[in-house]
């Protein structure tokens, strides 16, 4: 008895194998290449390449007890850290797209204000941070609620210039004639910003996100190195180096990266759960 031929995958079903395997190895090849930098970090291989010292350059074993043994103190640190980059986040959001909106209903206006609020994203954190310091010297008689007045104010600008330059192009690039179909409608201005525009922009808004998530938490940290009151994340990277506390600063270095990882992640999780539902 003749053996039956077995049919071809689909095109569609190749291409939703292809697509599942290049999801996998954005997620396997990350991992693999940090496994590989942790075992040579931890045999001292990269010591040698850089010239370094295990003082300078501890071992992950060391850095690691460091983390439990400070645990306490790490965590109220991060709560710090995270309070400010969340605030400034969301601020920064509302204000960007609000400027967005404003540039997309009113070209002649609002362009200009997209120009201003982007042009921050050029500016270095290290240059805004002492002027923002300097602007709230007389918000608070208070030094922690002065600095985490200022250090929101630098993450909101960050994340404005971010916002505003992503959401124009999700209110304005819109599907041919699109814009035309809602003119025979004779829908107003406001009726085409709900309907059409507005649903546009999500996608752009967490293109925007992607950007501005980990940003804002860089942003916080960099600001904490130049705040008056010392708590955060980066101003105890900063106080240990100066310190020479270099095992204790490298277990705060790795809670930043960990703190950009998982704020990532969970950005991704809610896009895909969004966006799911979205479409």
């Amino acid at each position: 008895m003749a053996q039956k031929r077995k049919r071809p995958k689909s095109l569609y079903r190749r291409m939703k194998d292809s697509a599942q395997v290049q999801a996998a190895l954005t997620v396997i090849l990350p991992v693999l290449l940090g496994i590989v930098i942790i075992a040579l970090w931890q045999t001292q291989v990269l010591h040698y390449w850089f010239k370094t010292d295990t003082f300078t350059l501890p071992l992950i074993t060391r850095i690691g007890k460091i983390f439990l043994e400070n645990f306490g103190k790490i965590k109220g640190n991060i709560a710090a850290t995270m309070i400010v980059a969340v605030v400034g986040l969301a601020l920064g959001s509302v204000l960007g797209y609000a400027v967005a909106i404003l540039a997309a209903m009113f070209p002649r206006v609002g362009k200009g204000g997209l120009s201003v609020v982007g042009a921050f994203a050029s500016i270095p954190v290290v240059a805004l941070a002492p002027v923002m310091n300097n602007w709230t010297k007389d918000v608070s008689t208070e030094a922690s609620t002065r600095s985490m007045v200022a250090k929101i104010l630098v993450v909101m600008l960050i994340a404005a210039a971010n916002m505003s330059l992503n959401a124009y192009r999700g209110l304005t690039e819109l599907k041919p004639y699109a814009k035309d179909l809602m003119a025979t409608y004779a829908a107003k201005r406001h009726t085409t910003l709900i309907k059409l525009q507005l649903p546009n922009s999500v996608p752009y808004i967490f293109v925007a996100l992607k950007v501005s998530v980990p940003a804002s938490i860089m942003t916080a940290i960099v600001s904490e190195y130049f705040a008056e009151y010392i708590t955060g994340v980066g101003r105890q990277i900063r106080e240990n180096i100066v310190l020479a506390q270099y095992p204790t600063a490298w277990a705060y270095i790795a809670t930043a990266c960990m703190l950009g990882i998982v704020s990532y992640v969970i950005l991704m999780i809610v896009q895909s759960i969004l966006l799911r539902k979205y479409h």
